[in-house]
């Protein structure tokens, strides 16, 4: 039997968001978001969060990863995830087949995992990686003046229909399964390769500030949330009393201003039938 292992890269010096991967994400830390469905998948034989960070190590521990401390030399800027993975195949070699399960990719799925590990477990690959379909025509970028551009994946003269067109594997970096010799030589993708295509709801990946409000709307609806599930929500109840601005109408009536985001949430509740009280 394989051992197998999870390995979830959350490293505190993040340049774009600061301490963004243990940030509350629709009021989870957003490496919960990968370590619950990692757990509930039951093919990992453990879980593990590598970091560098205090912070990180406590939530770590508190949704049941286990923590590899990573060294100050794979703790770099200019570290690069291959050296971490490579660092914890050393000090673990009893594990034969590494995830790498990306920290910002919140809307994974047990069944994504289970379904992708198979292809090692059953079909004898040596590397399996997740992909997206994309359908985006791509040109070359153009660095000299006066240097014009041209089409990389289509015909200008025979522009396909979305729907006539299959699109594009692209990489989304969810996760990246790879055996320690493949590992060994340097290596997350080789050998006999797969890869496991993600539809695009679940392809959510979070590098900048723009990019959290887009992804807390996705994971609400798309995100796991356990096996168990949450009860349904029917009633909201909001304690606005000191959080909002009361004006006077002219027809002398109170009127409470609220943020729009706010607005939106509210009416976000509403179209799912929740019945919001502000009190």
């Amino acid at each position: 039997m394989q051992a197998i292992a999870a390995l979830i890269l959350a490293r505190g010096g993040s340049k774009g968001i600061h301490l963004k991967n243990i940030k509350m994400l629709a009021g989870v830390p957003l490496i919960g978001w990968v370590i619950r469905p990692a757990l509930d998948s039951a093919v990992f034989d453990s879980v593990w969060v590598s970091t560098d960070h205090d912070y990180i190590e406590r939530v770590a521990r508190a949704w049941g990863a286990k923590v590899h401390r990573r060294s100050p030399e794979v703790s770099k800027d200019s570290s690069s995830s291959l050296e971490t993975i490579q660092e914890f195949s050393r000090i673990h070699p009893e594990v034969d087949v590494i995830c790498n399960i990306q920290a910002t990719s919140p809307c994974l799925h047990p069944t994504q995992l289970k379904e992708a590990l198979e292809y090692i477990t059953k079909k004898g690959c040596d590397s399996v990686f997740s992909v997206v379909r994309r359908h985006r025509f791509r040109w070359q970028e153009v660095k000299k003046d006066g240097q014009c551009t041209k089409a990389l994946n289509l015909n200008p003269g025979r522009r396909p229909r979305r729907q006539d067109w299959a699109g594009e594997l692209c990489e989304n970096g969810s996760f990246y399964f790879a055996t320690k010799e493949l590992i060994e030589k340097g290596l997350l993708q080789g050998g006999k390769m797969k890869y496991y295509e993600m539809d695009p709801e679940y392809s959510v990946d979070i590098d900048v500030d723009i990019d959290w409000p887009i992804a807390e709307q996705r994971v609400l609806r798309y995100g796991y949330f356990g096996k168990d599930k949450p009860e349904v929500v029917r009633l909201q109840l909001c304690n606005v009393s000191g959080c909002t601005l009361t004006y006077i109408s002219a027809n002398g009536e109170e009127v409470v201003s609220i943020n729009t985001r706010e607005q939106a949430g509210i009416h976000m509740l509403k179209k799912e039938e929740v019945k919001v009280i502000l009190a």
